[in-house]
């Protein structure tokens, strides 16, 4: 590869500047949203992408949404012509997507009338519900059409001008349209933003040296993942893990995955043969999201300052049967494929790539977001709520330290509701917030403890789960102790329990109360005497 002609350290200043773009758009979505969700628990993502679609620049947000991206981006410039001022808007997860509550919207950006854009930038944001059989849009369903509105690439904006047609028909199709309005808002406002300082950006460099800071940008991200996978072992590894069941029948459901470095030619092939066939369930995985949990994993073993731009996929090829449960097709349902089976591929990379570098890669986190929705008529005013919640559990246990408690790991990156801004928002009761003492497995390095919370409704709602690492546990690596399986119990007003299946849909009247106890993450090492 050809030596760069660029200054170093005017690249490294470049990519802090365009990182900070993509940070700022976040930060403004995050100021100016209207759900919990978004404003408290950031369930939300920014990216920057130069004018051919390449990802340059990514916010420090949610994985599952960055890796997956790129391919709503390109699905929006291949099926519209973006004009100065336009604003495309989508969710179809077979279209770049990854479930139908994840709305992306992608700006092109123009400068001194040039033809082309010379960059686009993104965000995307789960809205708290788009419709759909469930309130909060992530139940268990059996097809697609069931899980929501379906959004194609169409412009939700023109010239600067929000298209009011299009922005009545999502209203309409969903259970709180004053909040989703205010967050769809917020998510324009933040490609202003980025586009607004990208302009500036080009005025302080001009095209020419912006577009040769991009193109050696992009090669040094590819040139550091080279340089890592030069250390790999040559051969292949293969690993598995199943998935608890899909929600309709109890079967397992399996993953398999093989990696192949190659040190020689500095790449990696990533193989998914061996994967059961896509599901009647709700938890089937589009390639989008297959695609982002391996652009996650290999990610993860460079440096935390290594660029995350799409120079970093080029060495490394990806394969995943159409029609498996990890490249679901139409009309696959795949609400849980985002939040479940995304947090499963990862574990199952990892526990693939522990053959290959077994001192570098930790043991199974909790492996669930244990996805909580609640809906119902809000008694306090008379109108429709719809929350969403997901809940963290523990780490898994590190090479050199014990995992963190009570802490979202890797596809997600959100944060828990604040008890306050939660019982101020719905009408709730939260009855128990805590650590779960003992559900860390135990290693010579532990594993992270799960969490307990317990929300008591004010009014009659419907809940809705979608939840895994209930029937196997969270694997310990070098012979680290699996951490523990999570539980969900409905405790009713009259003290009486009932243990929840782990995808479900139930109506619960005023004063019960749901409780979620998530899994540890999985202990890594022999325990000690010094441990028990």
């Amino acid at each position: 590869m050809a030596i760069s002609k660029v200054d170093p350290i005017e690249l490294a200043v470049f990519k802090s500047t365009i990182h900070s773009v993509a940070e700022e758009m976040g930060a403004t979505l995050r100021r100016t949203s209207f759900s919990p969700n978004i404003k408290e628990r950031r369930d939300y993502s920014c990216a920057v992408f130069d004018g051919k679609g390449n990802a340059i620049a990514m916010g420090d947000h949610m994985p599952v949404h960055l890796g997956s991206m790129p391919m709503s981006v390109r699905t929006a410039v291949d099926a519209l012509t973006l004009a100065p001022g336009d604003i495309a808007i989508l969710n179809d997860p077979y279209g770049g997507g990854t479930h139908l509550p994840d709305i992306t919207m992608v700006l092109p950006v123009y400068v001194d009338h040039e033809k082309s854009p010379l960059f686009y930038v993104a965000s995307r944001a789960h809205h708290a519900d788009v419709g759909g059989m469930y309130a909060g849009s992530m139940g268990p369903c059996r097809e697609i059409y069931q899980e929501g509105i379906r959004i194609p690439p169409v412009k939700i904006a023109h010239g600067g001008e929000i298209d009011r047609g299009i922005l009545a028909m999502i209203l309409s199709n969903v259970r709180t349209p004053v909040e989703r309005e205010g967050d769809l808002t917020s998510q324009i406002g933040s490609c202003r933003v980025g586009e607004n300082r990208l302009r500036e950006l080009v005025a302080k460099y001009g095209r020419k040296k912006i577009a040769g800071l991009i193109d050696e940008l992009l090669a040094y991200s590819e040139r550091l993942m080279r340089a890592e996978l030069r250390k790999m072992p040559a051969g292949e590894f293969r690993a598995e893990d199943v998935m608890d069941n899909d929600g309709v029948t109890d079967k397992p459901i399996r993953i398999a995955v093989s990696i192949r470095f190659d040190p020689s030619t500095a790449s990696a092939a990533i193989d998914f043969r061996g994967t059961d066939p896509q599901v009647a369930g709700s938890i089937n995985a589009v390639y989008s999201i297959t695609y982002s949990a391996c652009y996650y994993v290999f990610r993860c073993l460079l440096a935390e300052d290594a660029p995350a731009t799409a120079g970093l996929m080029r060495p490394i090829t990806l394969h995943a049967p159409e029609k498996s449960f990890v490249n679901a097709r139409p009309p696959a349902a795949v609400a849980g494929g985002n939040v479940e089976t995304s947090q499963r591929i990862v574990d199952v990379l990892l526990r693939a790539l522990a053959k290959a570098a077994p001192h570098r890669v930790p043991a199974a986190s909790s492996g669930t977001m244990n996805n909580l929705t609640i809906g119902g008529i809000d008694p306090r005013n008379g109108e429709p709520f719809a929350y969403y919640e997901t809940i963290a559990g523990g780490m898994g246990a590190r090479p050199t330290a014990d995992g963190l408690s009570g802490v979202h790991t890797h596809m997600t990156n959100s944060l828990n509701t604040p008890v306050e801004a939660l019982e101020y928002a719905y009408p709730f009761r939260v009855r128990r917030y805590s650590y779960r003492p003992g559900s860390g497995g135990d290693g010579k390095y532990r594993g992270g403890d799960g969490l307990v919370r317990e929300i008591e409704v004010l009014g009659d709602a419907q809940v809705t789960l979608l939840a895994e690492r209930r029937k196997f546990n969270p694997y310990g690596l070098s012979g680290g102790e699996p951490g523990t399986t999570g539980r969900s119990i409905v405790v009713h007003s009259d003290g009486t329990q009932e243990t929840l299946p782990a995808k479900c849909s139930v109506a619960m009247a005023k004063g019960d109360s749901i409780r979620i106890e998530t899994p540890g993450g999985g202990g890594w090492g022999k325990p000690t005497k010094a441990n028990k």
